[in-house]
């Protein structure tokens, strides 16, 4: 046996399916074994292998037990020569085994080779080659100077920006998403280090292997597509504390005496550093716009009272104090919240958003007017001139916002991507079902013919060979490849090729999904022939939050009364304690279905759609599909009618 592959799954069924039929047309070209060990997925992930590969070897685990002792696993049954280590969330080129391979028989002094990756959007992946992280390399990379200084040699040596991505060289360290190892290396340095759960290990073996005399390499004749982001998010705190804490169990492994101290001294610092600094750009990320928002709408103002007070009262100093530390803070802030509840700070949030949110805090603004007291009620005219006047301010304030970032003051980018697909006319046909059974809106240009050849002008745009004329004619910015008709090689090349401008997604032959990611660090997108849920879109979960803090709060501060209608009491107080700190809510699912976890999550709920009916569902089917309908077409007003319904339920 040649080669053995081993990947190990956790939770990403779609990308490990599409992941095994590149391999399976890769190892067409090498004799090899494929293993797939599962951690504990719930996603019928093992199934799925069980079916549609048999030719894989699955190791089904009862527990999450790790990425490291999950390869080990696999390592200890493998029978090749070499062992590649590779990610469910990759695309691997037809060649790249048959090349990979050859390179380590022609240099045995090769211990271990990583491949040159690209990620969803065509971008490389710095982490395809890597230094060693030294002390001084990891200062250099927790405080930002390798960004600063990406090809120095001194200031970027944990990503060796300053060797050529398209030449093959000598690395420090290889990416565990694709870590081709000569097995007797193995054999001789041990496997993978199990006190690493997550992150380090591939740092670790790469150290083992060069410490043992043999030499890594980064191998640049090929290229593979990963999906990064799958397993965790990397702007979360979650993965700074894993990686970092990592890179700790490497440095107390590895080095010694003073050194291991002060890299570790230095780790503990750089956790405490980009945790801080994560949680900043996180909440800078989230409150920019309201800030900005609020000190423009408040500067506005402050020159419409004077003005006012000039031009209807003859007297600039008409309006009190007041105005400024109390009216207009509560003002802004209902414009601002009204704003917020209705997606106008959303990625996905448009105009309509913004105009509608601050239309609504203005009658809101206009009926709090009434109950202040006479000497803080200073002008409705205020409220109506503010009301022009942030939506004036904040549309400007988008406007420049899209000319900084596209050189285009249109605020609301096109609603639907203007969409090609690659491949055969049956399959681009099948694409199109999947897309309109997910309910996806697109823009279709046209279908893309994916031989090289004459093609039909009647059903074609044109060919494969003409794409970058096409995308340039079209102004195509998203492109779906059907993985049936075009080679995986073809796919990588052409988006290495069109660049980072475009969203790229992939339809694995015979699959029900498309696939594909718009960031690097993000995970990846997928749009399968489920159905396109409202209960999880972020205007319609506020909504559902803002109905049961309303509620929660209106039994709290009417429990006198509530004693005569809820019995008992005490559960209804219980209850409305509960949704109001979050760990429950008055609507959800019945916990009964056994297929919930197709489902988007909500928090467990007190009622459940079935409470509103006049009999009890009990079959599993009717479970999940009244589950399923309440998720597909939620609204608010659904979940008050099964409370008003189900009311006497409310305090069990």
């Amino acid at each position: 046996m040649k080669l053995s592959i081993i990947i190990v799954n956790y939770n990403v069924q779609y990308f490990l399916e599409q992941a095994l039929l590149s391999v399976r047309k890769a190892a067409a070209r090498v004799e090899t074994e494929v293993f797939v060990v599962d951690n504990n997925s719930v996603d019928d992930s093992v199934a799925m292998v069980r079916e549609k590969f048999p030719e894989v070897q699955v190791i089904a685990n009862k527990d999450n037990v790790g990425f490291s002792k999950a390869n080990n696993q696999a390592i200890h049954l493998s029978k090749g020569e070499y062992v590649l280590l590779l990610n469910p969330d990759t695309v691997v080129r037809e060649d790249t085994f048959e090349k990979t391979v050859a390179f380590m028989d022609a240099n045995p002094n090769a211990g271990g080779l990583g491949v040159k990756m690209i990620d969803g959007k065509g971008n490389f992946l710095p982490e395809s080659k890597r230094g060693f992280p030294s002390p001084k390399v990891a200062f250099y990379k927790t405080f930002g100077f390798s960004k600063l200084f990406p090809k120095s040699k001194r200031f970027n040596r944990y990503h060796l920006g300053y060797l050529s991505e398209d030449e093959t060289h000598e690395v420090d360290v290889l990416s565990g998403a694709f870590m081709l190892l000569r097995k007797s290396v193995l054999d001789k340095i041990g496997l993978l280090d199990e006190a690493f759960f997550m992150y380090g290990e591939d740092i670790d073996l790469s150290y083992r292997v060069v410490q043992a005399g043999f030499k890594n390499y980064y191998f640049a004749d090929t290229t593979i597509l990963h999906y990064k982001g799958e397993s965790t998010k990397k702007g979360s705190l979650n993965y700074v504390k894993t990686f970092y804490q990592a890179m700790i169990i490497f440095a107390r492994k590895h080095f010694g005496g003073n050194k291991a101290g002060l890299f570790i001294l230095m780790l503990n610092a750089a956790i405490w550093f980009r945790a801080g600094l994560t949680l900043f750009s996180n909440t800078l990320r989230n409150w920019y716009k309201p800030l900005l928002d609020a000190s423009i709408i408040f500067v506005g103002m402050y020159f419409i009272k004077d003005l006012w007070a000039t031009l209807r009262f003859h007297d600039p100093l008409y309006f009190k104090d007041s105005l400024l530390y109390f009216n207009y803070p509560l003002y802004i802030f209902i414009w601002l919240f009204t704003v917020y509840l209705r997606g106008g700070y959303d990625k996905t949030g448009r105009v309509r958003h913004l105009i509608s949110g601050i239309v609504i805090g203005s009658l809101v603004i206009s009926a709090v007017y009434g109950f202040l007291p006479s000497h803080l009620r200073a002008s409705r005219m205020l409220i109506v001139f503010g009301t022009f006047w942030t939506i004036l301010s904040t549309l400007g304030l988008r406007s420049i916002f899209a000319f900084i970032r596209k050189g285009s003051f249109i605020i609301d980018e096109p609603r639907n991507n203007k969409l090609i697909i690659i491949g055969e006319l049956s399959e681009s046909k099948r694409v199109l079902e999947l897309l309109y059974s997910a309910r996806v809106d697109v823009n279709m240009v046209g279908i893309v013919s994916p031989s090289e050849a004459d093609v039909d002008y009647d059903n074609y745009l044109g060919s494969v060979a003409q794409l970058k004329e096409i995308v340039g004619i079209y102004s195509v910015n998203e492109i779906i490849f059907c993985g049936k008709d075009i080679s995986s090689e073809k796919i990588i090349y052409w988006m290495s090729s069109l660049g980072p401008d475009i969203n790229y997604k992939i339809v694995p032959e015979q699959s029900g999904s498309i696939i594909g990611s718009n960031s690097k660090d993000s995970a990846g997108d997928l749009y399968t022939i489920d159905i396109n849920f409202k209960i999880a879109s972020s205007i319609q979960r506020r909504n559902k939050r803002v109905l049961d803090i309303s509620l929660s709060l209106m039994l709290l501060l009417l429990f006198p009364v509530s004693i005569w209608f809820w019995k008992p009491l005490g559960g209804i107080l219980k209850n409305a304690f509960l949704v109001l700190i979050g760990k429950k809510s008055w609507v959800g699912y019945n916990a009964g279905d056994i297929q919930l976890k197709n489902l988007p999550k909500l928090r467990p709920a007190l009622l459940n759609p079935g409470d509103a009916l006049p009999y009890k569902p009990e079959s599993p089917q009717t479970i999940h599909r009244i589950n399923l309908f309440y998720a597909k077409d939620y609204q608010p007003a659904n979940d008050w009618d099964i409370i008003w319904k189900a009311r006497e339920k409310l305090g069990k």
